[in-house]
């Protein structure tokens, strides 16, 4: 990795991440998981599939707990780590290079908040072996883990009553639903954004409560853009301003 390759980005509220765009970069979903997940209150949080630390490094503005960040890749790894001692962070977020599936309850858990921006896309039919895999194949496709593996994990990982994040696609919403109950995730809160008024949401924010009662709230959407192309007022207070990150 040369510094060429690297640079050094800023996250709503002015936090440091080092991203490389030829492997991967955050988008606006972590940052929207971030936004969502209700983190005020925990203790203790892991993040799943955190890839260059997005979600980790903001809500270390929005809790006092200690985060764990789990990332398969051994450079986004890197690159989380020296995002985390670029913020002095290194009291509060710790970076786990390991395949989420190793983790175990009796060892891992349980935690008050599990977070998880997972791959999207199902893996392709041909599927090559993970170590062939590039890096953003396997952050966009289920390369090294499925949506019932991260449901599955999450729900292992959490205590009763506590709380599990996940952004994901709308399309995929009845998916992600059905992998949350068969493991006693029971979906609480759900919020969609809309790129543009008029349009159709294209990302999906879901909370769900292990072990919880049925029954949904349904927040209003967001939408990120207005017709001029410009942020929404209240949008662009967040990701400009990095206004209601702060615990």
């Amino acid at each position: 990795m040369t510094k060429t390759e690297e640079r050094a980005d800023y996250l709503p509220g002015g936090t440091i991440i080092h991203q490389r765009p030829d492997v991967f970069t955050y988008s606006m979903d972590a940052v929207l998981l971030a936004m969502f997940a209700d983190a005020a209150r925990a203790e203790s949080v892991i993040d799943l599939c955190a890839g260059t630390g997005a979600i980790p490094l903001l809500l270390a503005s929005k809790t006092k707990a200690f985060i764990r960040a789990v990332e398969l890749q051994p450079q986004l790894c890197r690159l989380m780590e020296r995002s985390v001692t670029a913020n002095g962070l290194e009291e509060r977020i710790q970076v786990e290079e390991r395949d989420l599936l190793t983790l175990h309850p009796a060892v891992d858990g349980p935690v008050d908040l599990v977070t998880c921006n997972p791959p999207y896309f199902a893996a392709p039919k041909m599927k090559q072996p993970l170590k062939e895999a590039g890096a953003k194949q396997i952050a966009r496709h289920e390369v090294a883990c499925s949506l019932q593996d991260v449901t599955a994990k999450a729900a292992a990982l959490v205590r009763p009553k506590g709380k599990a994040a996940f952004v994901h696609r709308p399309e995929r919403m009845s998916e992600l639903f059905a992998a949350m109950q068969r493991v006693n995730l029971e979906p609480k809160r759900v919020q969609l954004i809309h790129p543009k008024p008029g349009r159709e949401a294209n990302i999906l924010l879901v909370e769900a409560v292990k072990d919880g009662s049925p029954g949904m709230k349904v927040e209003s959407p967001w939408t990120v853009y207005q017709e001029n192309g410009e942020y929404e007022p209240a949008f662009y207070d967040y990701m400009v301003k990095g206004e209601g990150l702060h615990a």
